[in-house]
């Protein structure tokens, strides 16, 4: 299992359009081969900031099946234009 971290970091004034975005994008994602779970919150001090937790099955489900995917293309269009600057996305596994 691969865990994915997106650290969000949103305009601010936008972020109750973002979270109504996402509410659609999540179920691309959730759809997806080797998708096993995620979480999404947002940030109790930094209001327009936000952490997304996706787990995988493998590193190459979420690198290349999603992001090489038609669907990716729907996730970038839905939420892209929100995020300044443009998130970090990091990999972890279980050691």
């Amino acid at each position: 299992m691969i865990l994915e971290v997106a650290i969000l970091n949103v305009i601010p004034g936008l972020e109750d359009d973002f979270f109504k975005a996402f509410s659609q994008a999540q179920h691309i994602i959730s759809k997806m081969k080797g998708y096993i779970s995620h979480q999404f919150k947002r940030c109790i001090e930094v209001k327009n900031q936000f952490i997304l937790l996706v787990e995988w099955e493998t590193l190459t489900d979420h690198t290349v099946g999603f992001r090489e995917s038609a669907e990716y293309q729907e996730w970038k269009s839905l939420l892209h234009h929100f995020y300044d600057p443009f998130p970090i996305v990091q990999h972890y596994e279980n050691s």
